[in-house]
């Protein structure tokens, strides 16, 4: 997911235990040892309406089996791969069959790539779309409790046909077991808005991406590119820090890591981060409900820059019981005339962003000091504790804006004066030619 209005966190280990400390200089999250090797779970769309033939001339099948064998020639060795179908065997028209028709074609693990690619092959566009289902059977098909990556890649030119359970909760609520699963989806019907509108819904909920397909080398390119970032991502164990509880002033300056905090009922907490020109901040939070809570709860998370102006804003809100809530935002900045670089405090820490900004070209420039701001509208019965906080996790990425497809939707409000001058110019340029139509009819 995820573009709409937000983006969902990425959960992990959001449970970590509270530990005393606080700093105001840069802290990094440090490695988490693991022997099991990064996982990717490929689910494809295997149903009847992949026999249209619009990608480049082909059909979508044919598409996605040239994209498969191509990621699987260029499978890392370090990958465990495993590839999954819905809707590729049941050709009938009960609709409660054809909603449980999903197979694991190759299970995950080490790849014979002979042998995947002549899985792939015997594949015929069949049935009905059981993305929900589908993506439960991933998830199951991953196995036990595991330290490392697991990410799912959905491919589908369509929304579920099954109904309830709606895909989106289902992607909540696999999110929110804290297996750190990430869904990418892939759509190859871009022009088709309620599909776009629910794979990212999917993508969002698990802090993954969704992208808009537009031919076949794009859909091969975008694959061997999700594979690859399962790859190299760096799976990290919280580190502890104190946000401020006042301003920005007096926050910890954060590296790209995984952190943990403590926030008490409707508190706000604030943390800076650095960001260089032709970079992109990813951030997200969760919030642990680990005590008996009122019916209604919401968590914001805010991107503030150096004047204390949103930029802007992740959010989510529910009722009744949960575990936990998350959110996130993202942000690519771009250097622009008369930025300052200092941080609210009036100066800016050099070298507190990413460990390699200082080495990439998209990262070269004026750096600012910009504020993250997490609250939250939890609150309880008089009878329950405020102390300690709520367990927090705070996720903060910093990546070359290279790193993210045009295509790929991006979760966040319109930002700045550019979104209100259009629409102001719009209004009077409407306003103006409706009074002279008024004119001469009269």
């Amino acid at each position: 997911m995820i573009i709409g209005r937000r983006l969902a966190a990425t959960l992990s280990g959001v449970f970590a235990a509270l530990m005393l400390g606080a700093s105001a200089s840069p802290v990094a999250a440090e490695p988490r040892g693991s022997q099991d090797p990064p996982k990717v779970q490929l689910v494809l769309d295997v149903s009847g309406s992949m026999n249209e033939r619009d990608i480049g001339g082909q059909s979508r099948m044919d598409a996605a089996k040239q994209a498969f064998n191509e990621v699987i020639d260029g499978l890392p060795e370090t990958v465990h791969l495993g590839i999954r179908t819905l809707g590729a065997n049941y050709a009938g028209e009960d609709l409660e069959e054809g909603c449980l028709d999903s197979e694991q074609l190759y299970p995950v693990g080490w790849v014979n790539k002979d042998e995947a690619k002549a899985a792939v092959a015997t594949l015929k566009p069949t049935g009905f779309t059981p993305i929900s289902h589908a993506l439960r059977e991933a998830v199951a098909d991953f196995g036990g409790e595991s330290d490392n990556t697991r990410r799912i890649v959905l491919i589908t030119d369509g929304e579920d046909t099954c109904g309830q359970p709606d895909p989106c909760e289902v992607a909540r609520e696999l999110a929110s077991q804290g297996i750190r699963l990430t869904v990418d989806t892939l759509g190859l019907t871009p022009e088709d808005a309620k599909v776009r509108t629910q794979l990212g819904c999917i993508a969002e909920a698990t802090g993954g991406t969704y992208t808009a397909v537009q031919d076949a080398d794009q859909l091969a390119d975008r694959l061997a590119q999700l594979v690859d970032r399962t790859v190299e991502l760096e799976v990290e164990s919280p580190a502890v820090i104190e946000g401020s509880t006042d301003d920005c002033a007096a926050a910890p300056l954060l590296r790209a890591g995984v952190y943990s905090d403590r926030e008490e009922f409707g508190e706000h907490r604030f943390y800076r981060v650095q960001l260089a020109p032709g970079r992109e901040l990813r951030a997200s939070v969760s919030v642990a409900a680990d005590r008996p809570m009122d019916r209604d709860y919401g968590v914001l998370l805010r991107l503030l820059d150096e004047r204390g102006q949103e930029l802007v804003r992740g959010s989510e809100a529910g009722h009744d019981r949960t575990d936990v809530i998350s959110t996130g935002l993202r942000y690519p900045w771009a250097e622009r005339p008369g930025t300052a670089d200092a941080g609210p405090n009036g100066t800016a820490s050099p070298g507190a962003g990413d460990g390699d900004a200082a080495d990439d070209d998209a990262g070269s420039g004026e750096e600012s000091v910009l504020c993250l701001e997490v609250s939250n509208s939890y609150s309880a019965p008089e009878s329950v504790q405020s102390t300690p906080g709520m367990p927090v996790e705070l996720t903060v990425d910093l990546v070359a804006a290279a790193d993210t497809p045009s295509d790929v939707a991006a979760y966040g409000l319109a930002r700045g004066w550019v979104p209100l001058l259009l629409l102001t110019v719009t209004g009077l340029v409407a306003g103006l030619v409706w009074g002279a139509i008024r004119r001469l009819t009269a």
